[in-house]
């Protein structure tokens, strides 16, 4: 059981790497006629069909930091993390029904234009060197630096400053040729993410049996798994005392600072989402240059996609607790972060290319995103509003290549030696904690614009700069300040000793302030805002099939609930 890739597993490897290189090029100079049209280059106008949306979504969506973050947190909490994966499902219906209608109505192309035209100019520059610093500095550079560390470690742990140039090349060779390589380059890297995964998933299943005396039998192997860690398997993380005591240890309040049971589903769980999956460039960027229809099947056959994830980021953590708890697992280094490379320690020769080739995928796609919508963000929110206004169609494209470029290498440049300290922390830690500060101020803003028709510029900026201060005030000082039981949180102790409130409720407070701030501003306003966006019943009516899918998926969701609780 080496870490280290084989023959078989490179050459699993360097063939995805021609097949998606060559599909990508194929893509390029069938699109090379409007290679000079901006819209074409930034969102693929009118050219992406409803299966391509929904495969960029989740490719763009799953990262290093699932594969090994999620992972991680399911080998630490169980089905809990599911959480994410599922409910993200529920906020992609949401977007698709409510948000999405909104942006196509008023040609809605990057999330800063929808501030100017809904509240003001300011609004929208400040917004967009905020995405731009935050999408360079915290998602693209947790991005590269967690895959590297990961491919790295199952390469033999020699070549992290090489793979980290190989994924930003690899990444670059795609998003130079604009969202449509982006988008139809993805369906193949979500095949590779989902086949890979599914299979890495079983593997670990299988080789449970076979430690527990069933044979290499992933049916047996999983029900070892619930019988083993019972714990592991329930929805809802009870709420410990504040102290330690026999019935509640350390382990199970650091449990419940990650994940506080009930709590989580009245507050932050919500606002991440909805923001991630409906006030995102990264994200909404592929539905913006649809028509409605194929939008909206695009983003709820990713919500399909979502239900599929936790068995392939969340089941590999689980099975490495259960052999890890009990003596079969050694090679298990890194604590619970390790958990994924450890099990794909069991993988046989060629199988764990494709697993590797299933995080490549799932890591090159993401850095190709982000890259894109960085370029569009940029191009047409700053560059032609303020540097070159009269930048033709050919001169936006070039400077959105120049965008690409530049990011790319100010990742490599930053994770070169970890100056940001993404190590210290863990990817998925450091992008929660930068984004999730800034969370509610920017949902409130971008909820309430969309339906309320009152609401100001004013409130606008107000919300988001109280947002941010309401978040470092209750995630960093409230303990202090106000004690540690009030009538709006309950703080725990950590085992450095210090108490926390938990980070969901932590943001849920932070929104529900940041929501009445707004508000109260608004209503010294106009009744109705002369920038408010017109709403009618028909932008949200829905076609048959669509509330089929829409059905489908809540009760699979149900059914899952049911089952876990």
């Amino acid at each position: 059981m080496s870490n280290n890739l084989a023959f078989a597993d490179y050459a699993v490897f360097i063939i995805y790497f021609i097949v998606v290189s060559v599909y990508g090029y194929t893509i390029y100079r069938k699109r090379e006629r409007n290679e000079h049209d901006a819209k074409a280059y930034f969102l693929a106008e009118g050219t992406l069909t409803w299966w391509a949306i929904g495969a960029s979504l989740i490719a763009s969506n799953i990262s290093a930091e699932q594969f090994i973050g999620m992972s991680g947190e399911g080998f630490f909490l169980g089905i809990a993390v599911a959480a994410y994966e599922w409910l993200a499902a529920i906020a992609l219906i949401i977007v698709a029904v409510w948000f999405i209608p909104v942006y196509l109505k008023n040609k809605i192309y990057t999330m800063p234009q929808f501030l100017k035209q809904r509240y003001n100019e300011s609004t929208a520059l400040i917004m967009a060197v905020f995405w731009l610093f935050l999408y360079v500095f915290v998602n693209l550079t947790s991005i590269l630096y967690l895959g590297a560390v990961a491919i790295n470690g199952l390469a033999g742990g020699e070549y992290l400053h090489a793979i980290m140039i190989g994924l930003a090349v690899f990444a670059l060779i795609i998003s130079l040729g604009g969202m449509k390589v982006v988008a139809y380059t993805d369906v193949i890297q979500v095949a590779v993410l989902i086949i890979g995964g599914l299979v890495t998933s079983y593997i670990a299943l299988a080789t449970v049996g076979e430690y527990f005396g069933f044979g290499h039998d992933a049916i047996a192997g999983f029900q070892v798994l619930m019988e083993k860690a019972p714990e592991h398997f329930k929805m809802i993380i009870p709420e410990p005392t504040q102290q330690v005591s026999a019935s509640f240890t350390q382990n199970d309040i650091d449990k419940y600072l990650t994940f506080p049971g009930l709590m989580s589903y009245a507050a932050g769980i919500w606002i991440i989402n909805l923001n991630y999956w409906g006030c995102n460039q990264y994200i909404t960027q592929r539905a913006l240059g649809a028509d409605l229809q194929t939008a909206r099947t695009g983003i709820l056959f990713a919500g399909f996609l979502k239900l599929l994830m936790p068995l392939i980021v969340m089941l590999p953590g689980i099975a490495a607790y259960v052999l890890y708890q009990n003596g079969h697992l050694p090679q298990l280094v890194g604590g619970k972060d390790g958990a994924y490379s450890a099990m794909l320690t069991f993988l046989p020769t060629g199988i764990k290319g494709l697993s590797v080739a299933a995080l490549t995928a799932a890591i090159v796609a993401s850095l190709a995103g982000k890259v894109n919508s960085i370029s569009t963000i940029y191009t047409l929110d700053v560059h032609k509003k303020y540097i070159q206004k009269n930048a033709s169609d050919n001169a936006q494209v070039n400077i959105g290549r120049y965008t690409v470029f530049a990011a790319m290498l100010l990742a490599v440049l930053f994770t070169w030696d970890d100056l940001l300290g993404i190590g210290g922390v863990g990817g998925f830690t450091y992008i929660q904690k930068y984004t999730g500060f800034i969370s509610p101020g920017v949902f409130a803003m971008f909820f309430l614009g969309m339906f309320w028709k009152r609401t100001t510029g004013t409130a606008a900026i107000v919300g988001v700069i109280s947002g941010f201060l309401l978040s470092v005030l209750f995630n960093e000082f409230a303990p202090a300040l106000f004690g540690n039981q009030t009538l709006l949180y309950t703080a725990y102790q950590t085992a450095k000793g210090t108490y926390e409130i938990p980070f969901h409720i932590c943001m849920g407070l932070s929104f529900l302030f940041t929501m009445i701030l707004m508000i109260a501003i608004s209503m010294a306003g106009p009744k109705v805002n002369p920038k408010a966006f017109e709403l009618d019943t028909e932008m949200f009516k829905l076609k048959p099939q669509t509330t089929v899918m829409i059905i489908i998926t809540l009760l699979v969701i149900a059914a899952l609930y049911v089952k876990f609780w």
